[in-house]
């Protein structure tokens, strides 16, 4: 039976709005040109790297008997109303986003366009994407013209993984179409998956919406963990003065320090304001500093480790340590851009025997070489001369483990007060 969606990019944008799709009774056909992973999909097994980890294998078994299906062959794409992009777009050299991975969807879709069709982007992406970069290859590929033959449209994702309040049915959508007709025909397509959506004026507005929005978080993850520093080093709890500020009402929101930032919504310093095959906007300055402070974290967790172990009389060499929650937020298995990787790498050039837990990520590599798995949580931590919580997973006793713990360094502030270190 003919799809009614294609989704492009079976990643960590695009599996959740195939399952958003498929149970709306959205007819939906995921695109891969991976014949391996969409045999895992096909199979109802999540490949390696597939997804942010907050979709299960029993969630995909659901959306394959609700009609979800997968494909190699690109002519399904021009058997579908709307195609939506869900490609990656890591940081490549420089910390600009490569596109190629966009480039590549574009091209295949190209090729089998059909007109009316109504063409989605989701993918992070610099302002001014969507016309300069994926509208030429879409029109030189198919011979038809956005905006007139075919609908063209921009939507930020704005999923957060593990989050048990918003999902996708009552997160508001923002659409920005190439033409008024595009942006309606993008909320009819997002107003049979969401409560409410939100209109642009256009898809660079739109576009900046997902800057704007990966910018914020990062400035204000940075500012607090400048103040973690700052208040370790003047003797003050920063997490007092988090809980006493979040109770203003008005002109305050509440961050928390840690590790450092992770996700996949990599933050746009500079260069970033309009794409990069036409020039550079203006630098944004405030972003590029947000970013070396955050980069900073996994160094200050560091020495906080060492300096801990000093003051017990320990050495970080041969001293036993064991990391808990390696993914880069709380209840996902998902390890996009986790600051567990450089603090673990960090400690082993120091000499340090490391070990980890983490109920979702049954195996971890740092450095080339595997890190042991602690089976017996408590006992490892009994063990441990040194045990760093870096990820609060809903599933740690963290009573408890201040209990068994020979020394606990909590960088998220999610220990009782008076049973650990925090950062």
């Amino acid at each position: 039976m003919p799809a009614d969606l294609a989704v492009i990019g079976l990643g960590h944008l695009g599996l959740p709005l195939a399952q958003a799709a498929t149970a709306a009774g959205v007819r939906t056909v995921g695109y891969d040109p991976d014949s391996r992973a969409a045999d895992e999909l096909r199979a109802g097994r999540l490949p390696t790297g597939a997804g942010d980890g907050s979709l299960t294998a029993a969630e995909l078994r659901r959306m394959i008997s609700g009609g979800f299906r997968t494909t190699t062959d690109p002519a399904e794409l021009g058997r579908v109303r709307t195609a939506v992009i869900c490609s990656p777009t890591p940081l490549g050299e420089g910390r600009r986003l490569d596109l190629s991975a966009v480039g590549e969807a574009a091209r295949a879709l190209a090729g089998w366009l059909r007109p009316h069709t109504t063409v989605l982007l989701e993918s992070t992406v610099y302002p001014g994407t969507t016309e300069e970069f994926l509208r030429p290859l879409l029109e030189e590929g198919s011979g038809l013209r956005a905006g007139r033959d075919f609908h063209l449209a921009y939507s930020p994702g704005r999923l957060d993984p593990g989050n048990r309040v918003y999902g996708y049915a009552n997160t508001p959508k923002v659409i920005g179409g190439l033409t008024a007709a595009c942006t309606e025909a993008a909320a009819a397509f997002y107003g049979r998956l969401t409560e409410k959506v939100v209109r642009a004026r256009g898809p660079r507005e739109a576009e900046t919406v997902k800057v704007l929005e990966t910018n914020y978080r990062h400035v204000n993850i940075a500012l607090v963990n400048e103040m973690a520093a700052f208040c370790h080093d003047n003797g003050v709890d920063l997490w007092d003065v988090v809980r006493c500020a979040e109770t203003k009402p008005f002109g305050f929101q509440s961050f928390r320090p840690g590790p450092g930032v992770g996700g996949h919504g990599a933050p746009i310093e500079c260069d970033g304001m309009t794409h990069p095959q036409r020039g550079l906007g203006l630098p944004l300055r405030m972003v590029e500093l947000a970013q070396q402070v955050n980069g900073r974290m996994p160094g200050y967790v560091t020495q906080r480790c060492t300096a801990l172990l000093n003051e017990h009389g320990k050495s970080a060499r041969g001293a036993h340590v064991l990391l808990l929650g390696v993914s880069y937020k709380p209840d996902v298995a998902d390890e996009e851009g986790s600051p567990a990787r450089e603090i673990a790498a960090r400690l082993m050039e120091l000499g340090a025997q490391l070990g980890y837990h983490d109920p979702y990520v049954p195996g971890w590599r740092v450095l080339g070489r595997p890190v042991p798995r602690a089976d017996a949580l408590y006992e490892a931590a009994a063990e441990a001369d040194l045990t760093v919580l870096l990820q609060h997973h809903r599933t740690y006793d963290l009573q408890g483990l201040a209990a068994k713990a020979q020394l606990l360094l909590d960088t998220r502030g999610a220990s009782p007060a008076g049973t650990a270190h925090r950062l």
